[in-house]
């Protein structure tokens, strides 16, 4: 392979067209795109779902899935073409030239093998490392990615870690190389912002120091913002404006983009304003305790002495870093986890007394929204059969009468009565995201729970479903209990905030002064690693 030096062309994109074939029908995902990335370079490529932009990606290393094909133009890397490769060269030059960070952590790790023998193999492969060394190696890889306690980690399997905790394994194996390029396909969607902050920075200081390049493909327009120097935006699988940051993000020139940055930056949502407290609140957590067997005779103290409250029609969000306890704690106050010390009261009763008809009266009352669209709903069944099976498990009317309030519910998430009929797999990210919130309501709870709704999504799409859960919190009356690791997100979502480090709350207060005024450094670190802090001021001081 030729080599390329400081500033000299690295990956050149000519005319690329991607199709996907099912039975007789063709869809162009990427339509005649060309663009460059240069030794040490960072491009992001933003744009909304079906853009054509992870299309692109996966067709740079040759992974494109089913009936994808280019079908047209070239990818040269380092001076060789790519589009035509067999598959035992591209064995050679994935991993060890070419890194990939995939978007979903779930799918992309072996739930069978530890998290270090699956480090290990990258190393193996590519002959960067012995059987004993590899272990070695792989627990520094996952140190360097950002995770906790490496040796203990290396010996995990994926489902005892966190999803941005997986996020980060992913990250680990695809710099553990040393590659010249890294495609890196949203690869801090499921990661809060300080844990992002460190990934960001590793890549870029792997930039610096040997010239690799990145190719960025995010939504988080505030990523972009802060760490590529070009940006590509993608709009119906072709490039409508590309040019530096700053050009970008300060003179737009087509109204796509325009379009984007308002998003992004919740100019059409305004501010909630301070609410006084209810005397006596909806949900009141007491001391919660939990710990987790990881290990022979090993123990993880995920939640230590949390307590909280959430009032009737109130948004309480929960933040901090992946794996602070935030997720463990919405599923103690949904009973889907049992404290191992500690008690939750709903309207007055100790939800861990419950038993039998009264408990399943109370799950009633306490709905969930799972943060992944694409796994929280069953690929088999229709849309209108997945939004009616809560009322069929608590046998509420009869076909008819829940035939007419599933339309009532698709009504109500600004989804058509036509999707009734539809299965996930033939709707969007968004969409699916809806149907998950009228499902959540089919029973009309008091409380629901929203386990980050919105981080899989892009920026505009974010913007409907956050506008849509304001709307249906005053229609309805809703508390919200909103689990997020989007501090953006939070600030316009939420009257309270509670910020959580190592399963603890280290503060509580309202939106407005958590943000603008916080007591406690960490959650000060975590406002000024939201991407784009740079270009907003910093929070002041707040007087004891």
């Amino acid at each position: 392979m030729s080599g390329t030096g400081a500033g000299d062309p690295l990956l050149e994109v000519d005319g690329l067209t991607v199709e996907y074939r099912t039975g007789a029908t063709t869809t162009t995902a990427v339509d005649g795109i060309s663009l460059t990335i240069r030794a040490g370079e960072t491009v992001a490529v933003v744009g909304e779902s079906g853009s054509g932009k992870s299309s692109l990606a996966h067709a740079v290393i040759g992974l494109l899935s089913g009936g994808g094909e280019i079908t047209a133009g070239t990818v040269t890397f380092a001076g060789r073409q790519l589009e035509r490769l067999p598959a035992r060269a591209w064995r050679q030059i994935r991993g060890a030239q070419i890194g990939f960070v995939p978007q979903d952590p779930a799918v992309s790790l072996n739930p069978v093998l530890r998290i270090g023998d699956q480090v290990a193999e990258t190393l193996r492969i590519h002959g960067r490392a012995d059987r004993r060394s590899a272990r070695v190696e792989a627990e520094r890889i996952l140190a360097e990615a950002g995770i906790d306690r490496p040796a203990l980690r290396a010996r995990q399997f994926p489902q005892d870690l966190s999803g941005g905790q997986r996020q980060r394994v992913l990250i680990g194996i695809a710099l553990a190389c040393g590659p010249r390029l890294v495609i890196a396909d949203e690869p801090t969607s499921a990661l809060d912002v300080t844990v992002q902050r460190r990934i960001l920075d590793h890549l870029a200081g792997r930039t610096a120091e040997s010239g690799t390049a990145v190719l960025l493909i995010t939504h988080d327009l505030g990523v972009a913002a802060d760490r590529a120097d070009r940006i590509v935006v993608m709009r119906h699988g072709r490039i409508v404006e590309a040019g530096t940051a700053e050009e970008v993000f300060t003179e737009p020139r087509h109204e796509y983009t325009r379009r984007l940055l308002a998003a992004a930056s919740g100019t059409s949502r305004s501010r909630r304003p301070a609410r006084p407290r209810a005397a006596t609140p909806l949900l009141s957590a007491h001391g919660l305790h939990k710990a987790f067997r990881i290990g022979r005779g090993t123990t993880l103290a995920a939640v230590t002495d949390v307590s909280l409250t959430i009032d009737r029609g109130e948004t309480l969000a929960v933040v901090g870093e992946s794996g602070s306890g935030k997720s463990t704690t919405a599923r103690i106050i949904a009973r889907l986890e049992t404290p191992d010390r500690g008690t939750v009261e709903f309207d007055g009763i100790d939800i861990g007394d419950l038993r039998g008809a009264r408990l399943r009266e109370w799950r009633r009352r306490v709905q969930i929204v799972y943060q992944n669209p694409y796994g929280s709903l069953n690929p088999k069944l229709t849309i209108g059969d997945i939004v009616a099976e809560p009322l069929r498990a608590f046998d509420i009317g009869d076909r008819s009468t829940r035939r007419d309030r599933v339309a009532e519910l698709l009504d109500q998430v600004a989804l058509p009565v036509s999707a009734a009929v539809r299965r996930p797999g033939e709707l969007s990210g968004g969409q699916r995201q809806r149907v998950a919130i009228a499902r959540a309501l089919a029973l009309r709870p008091d409380l629901v729970i929203l386990d980050e709704p919105v981080s899989a999504l892009d920026v505009s799409v974010q913007a409907q479903i956050l506008s849509l859960l304001d709307d249906l919190q005053a229609e309805l009356s809703l508390s919200y209990l909103f689990v997020s690791h989007d501090l953006a997100v939070v600030r316009g979502m939420s009257d309270r905030v509670a910020v959580m480090r190592e399963g603890r709350i280290v503060e509580t207060g309202p939106t407005a002064e958590i943000f603008e005024a916080p007591r406690h450094e960490f959650t000060r670190e975590l406002l000024l690693a939201v991407p784009g802090a740079a270009r907003r001021h910093r929070p002041r001081e707040r007087t004891a």
